[in-house]
């Protein structure tokens, strides 16, 4: 909490109440957390939209599952910097967010990616807040 010595941590799942129309400025959020792609589950309405995109030369699976899991991701991540002064962590907790097709759909300001595991994480978020 900004002006306090208490940490908050908020927790909720992609799409969820935080996906849209909240604005938490300067320091009320300093890092976002995301777990995965946030693909959707498998549905007969996302299996036929997939065979559709798929039977007009589009791929189905980009389409119906990547597409909208990565808008939710860049979604999430928004929560984080909504003006010029704010600046944060943006941790992405899946090593599918290396590939091309989920990396390439990355907003470009959250590149370069830095790689981190559980030994290398702390020094790299001292790193970071030592900039701000």
């Amino acid at each position: 909490n900004a002006g306090t010595d208490r940490t908050l941590v908020g927790l909720c799942v992609l799409g969820g109440i935080f996906g849209e129309g909240i604005d938490l400025t300067g320091e009320s959020l300093i890092g976002v957390a995301i777990v995965g792609p946030g693909l959707p589950q498998v549905s007969t309405e996302t299996r036929l939209y997939q065979d559709y995109s798929d039977s007009h030369g589009r791929d189905g699976f980009k389409q119906s599952y990547v597409y909208p899991g990565m808008n939710k991701v860049t979604q999430a991540g928004g929560r984080l910097i909504r003006t010029s002064e704010d600046y944060g962590v943006i941790l992405l907790l899946d090593s599918r967010f290396e590939r091309s097709e989920y990396k390439d759909l990355l907003p470009r300001e959250w590149l370069p990616l830095v790689h981190v595991n559980r030994k290398t994480l702390g020094e790299e978020l001292r790193n970071f807040w030592r900039k701000y």
